[in-house]
């Protein structure tokens, strides 16, 4: 009499406790480890010996995809091979003839857990992918030095934020490889003692590659933006009042808005120095959300044209040219607030750095820190509002 198969159930496999191995028949067990970590394996006889093949954790592989990857296993023994050798064997062949590009997109999906927002997910997709191009059909094992100065030395003065990091990324890419014994030797992207002999001193950025608009024209600025009647001008607004960054405010959601409060808490993975950020909004803030949640159809609170994306940060800078100001970048107007703080009142240095989220002191002054003065910087970014809405420039605002 054939043995029972499709013993275990969803709930089954999430909720067990006992430690060992659980049949669901076919060969399918489900392993239960210590602290309830979970995998799967099948067993088979080869050659007379019992031997196991790890199909993968619970956390990725659901039943349904086990039983699968099980019975194509079964199907492998009862065709007369040992489903090990056959899998390190397709394993071997596609590695053999993997690309630059494929195990790149490969890298990206393993490391996006890990990485800040999707934001920095879709910056190393778009330079392995636009500027990396030249390496994308190359594969892993014959990239040289010649080959990554192809791709580097275009951009290298140009656009040199960009080139650096994508040659740590491409070096990142190449790291891993090696790793995973698909290339050998020597790193071709490496910066230190290699490619640091052959490249010139790259140009670092200066303030002026962040343009930002003396802080004396912001309000006569704010009183032009508020005859632009768009969802844009009002982000755009929103970005300058609370001093945040664009990618912050175009990623906000409406669950991280507490109006009671007048409260705004940014989470830890969507802040630049990953630890959550809580801003205090004005009235003038208040009532651009206010106005916005009349026509509220998404999560983001300034949302996109397409449907569960958020606006985009091009949509700003547009802003910024129809009112002839492209000479200015959006990041620019925190700049722009940091020096009216520093300027024309007397809160203290550390308050406005808190405002911008900036890292203070060093690691035991943060230590001993606790708080993040929330209620003095709601009276500093009063202030702050309080000098966009007048038109004279020159208002010095007590502390």
């Amino acid at each position: 009499m054939a043995r029972a198969t499709k013993r275990l159930n969803p709930r089954q496999v999430q909720t067990l406790k006992r430690d060992g191995y659980h049949a669901d028949g076919g060969g399918l067990y489900l392993r239960v480890g210590p602290g309830e970590a979970r995998s799967w394996a099948f067993r088979f006889r080869w050659h007379g010996k019992l031997k196991e093949m790890g199909l993968g954790p619970l956390t990725a592989i659901s039943l349904s995809e086990a039983r699968e990857r099980s019975s194509e296993a079964r199907r492998v023994v009862a065709a007369g091979r040992n489903p090990i050798e056959d899998r390190r064997a397709r394993a071997a062949q596609r590695d053999a003839t993997l690309t630059f590009g494929a195990f790149a997109d490969e890298l990206i999906r393993d490391l996006a857990h890990g990485f800040r927002n999707e934001k920095h997910k879709a910056q190393w997709t778009m330079t392995l992918t636009k500027y990396a191009a030249p390496l994308r059909s190359l594969q892993l094992g014959d990239i040289t030095t010649d080959d990554v100065l192809a791709v580097l030395k275009p951009i290298w003065q140009k656009k040199s934020e960009t080139a650096s990091r994508l040659r740590g990324r491409i070096e990142r890419v190449l790291d891993a490889a090696k790793a995973r014994g698909l290339r050998t030797g020597e790193n071709p992207a490496r910066w230190r003692g290699h490619l640091d002999a052959i490249l010139p001193k790259r140009q670092r950025l200066t303030r002026g590659h962040l343009a930002a608009m003396p802080y004396a024209d912001l309000p006569a600025f704010i009183a032009r933006l508020r005859t632009t009647e768009s969802a844009s001008a009002l982000a755009l607004e929103f970005t300058v009042l609370t001093a945040a960054r664009s990618g912050e405010v175009l990623g906000a959601r409406w669950d991280e808005i507490n109006l009671d409060s007048a409260l705004w808490t940014v989470p830890a993975a969507r802040m630049k120095a990953g630890r959550e950020h809580r801003v205090p909004l004005t009235h003038r803030a208040l009532a651009i959300l206010k106005t916005v949640e009349k026509v509220r159809a998404s999560a983001f609170i300034f949302p996109g044209q397409r449907p569960g994306k958020p606006l985009s940060v091009m949509a700003l800078a547009m802003v910024l040219r129809r009112l002839q100001c492209e000479d200015v970048t959006v990041h620019g107007f925190r700049s722009a607030f940091r020096d009216w703080a520093g300027n024309e009142t007397a809160f203290p240095r550390e308050l406005a750095e808190a405002a911008l989220a900036h890292t203070v002191g060093d690691m035991t002054e943060r230590a001993y820190r606790r708080g993040d003065a929330l209620e003095k910087r709601r009276l500093l970014m009063a202030g702050w509002a309080g000098f966009l809405e007048t038109i004279t420039a020159g208002n010095v605002v007590p502390s």
